[in-house]
């Protein structure tokens, strides 16, 4: 199908929610996509950070053949096999307890507040349900998860908001004023949609001591910066801490929807049996090829990450044009003097594909890209920038 008719049923058809790009990607490999019309990109974006292995991998693609040959879905009523490994390789990767496998970013992190408002209520009784984020934070679009993200420009239209949920500025006073009937602080290592901004470690390395202290659960949502994005298998690692609750989704199952809810020991009984649950969530295709993911994201691979990494920065701090640059491993922010949307839509028509971070420019290319392919992408990147 041409792309214009494609749009055009897109447009009779779709939700009116998302503004599109004038592009209908149709395949490619790696880093490498082409789109309906035969045009060719280098994917810096890796579709918003999922795509980790790029596409038409070959052993992800015969992971997720091999699941879908077997059994393509089984109810939570019954055991699975992926799920089960998946949940093993999890736990001794992080040194967690216990999985709950969800669908998506936004119902892992559901899970996660309805987790850390249980495990208040059994240990102290009703008056301590208050939820602590971040300004500038992202945490999802439910209702529950939009409450908790710390950007006003989300919170139009859609009140009343859920209660006992409070937004702060990410330091100690701030975490302190509003402590007072508090069962969680939510944070993202690296609050990616706000601009790719990584949290101060003084800070983080305060909040878990303070929430230590005080019995609240620190909670870390790693729905975009975690499975290798930023070097290590996940974010909260570069700051030396130990959550009580991790989220994760995007890149996890490397292209399927599958999100996830870990538990460390300090919550690894807080739900029982009706508490919580989803029709979808730890689908075995889907867990086959997280599984693959995980596998693959070894030392050596992350160490790969890592030089990827300072390579593209290294090139980056030297262009016209870039204040600063911001982020860790593949997870990537530029202050730029010239529009971040500005620049997006002149390397799109280039053949690069970037995305937006509020005034940044947003890189979050697939693991695996090739040396070849970054320097083709910042090719175009640099001229525009010019």
């Amino acid at each position: 199908m041409k792309f214009e008719e494609i749009k055009r049923i897109d447009d009779l058809y779709g939700a009116e929610t998302f503004t599109r790009y004038p592009v209908a990607l149709a395949g490619g490999n790696g880093a490498t996509l082409t789109d309906t019309e035969g045009n060719r990109y280098v994917d810096f974006g890796s579709g918003i950070g999922v795509n980790i292995f790029g596409v038409n991998d070959e052993d992800w693609k015969h992971a997720v053949t091999d699941q879908l040959n077997r059994i393509q879905h089984a109810s939570n009523l019954y055991y699975a096999e992926p799920q089960a490994r998946l949940m093993e390789m999890l736990c001794k990767r992080t040194g967690a307890k216990r999985v709950f496998f969800a669908n998506s970013g936004a119902e892992a992190n559901e899970c996660a507040f309805k987790a850390a408002r249980k495990y208040s209520f059994s240990k102290y009784g009703s008056g301590r349900s208050k939820i602590i984020s971040l300004n500038h934070s992202f945490h999802g679009r439910t209702l529950f998860t939009l409450t908790a993200t710390g950007q006003d420009s989300f919170h139009k239209y859609f009140d009343p908001f859920v209660p006992d949920v409070v937004s702060v500025d990410a330091d100690m006073e701030s975490i302190r004023k509003e402590v007072c009937g508090a069962c969680a602080v939510v944070i993202e290592p690296i609050q990616g949609e706000s601009g790719v901004r990584a949290l101060d470690p003084e800070f983080v390395h305060a909040l878990e001591k303070f929430c230590r202290k005080q019995d609240i659960l620190l909670i870390v949502d790693e729905v975009q910066t975690g499975n290798g994005r930023t070097g290590k298998l996940y974010a909260y690692e570069h700051y030396g801490i130990t959550p009580d609750i991790v989220t994760t989704a995007k890149g996890l199952a490397g292209g399927l929807p599958l999100g996830a809810c870990l538990f460390f020991e300090k919550t690894e009984h807080v739900f029982s049996a009706g508490d919580h649950g989803s029709t979808f969530g730890g689908n075995p295709v889907c867990c086959a090829a997280a599984i693959n993911v995980i596998s693959r994201l070894t030392d050596d691979f992350l160490l790969e990450v890592h030089g990827k990494s300072e390579y593209l920065r290294a090139k980056l701090r030297l262009f016209d044009g870039v204040k600063s640059v911001t982020g860790f491993g593949l997870m990537i922010g530029l202050e730029t003097e010239k529009s971040a949307k500005e620049i997006v839509a002149e390397c799109l028509q280039k053949g690069l594909l970037l995305l937006t971070a509020h005034d940044r420019v947003r890189l979050l290319p697939p693991l695996t890209i090739t040396k070849t392919e970054i320097d083709e992408g910042l090719s175009v990147l640099k001229e525009v920038l010019k």
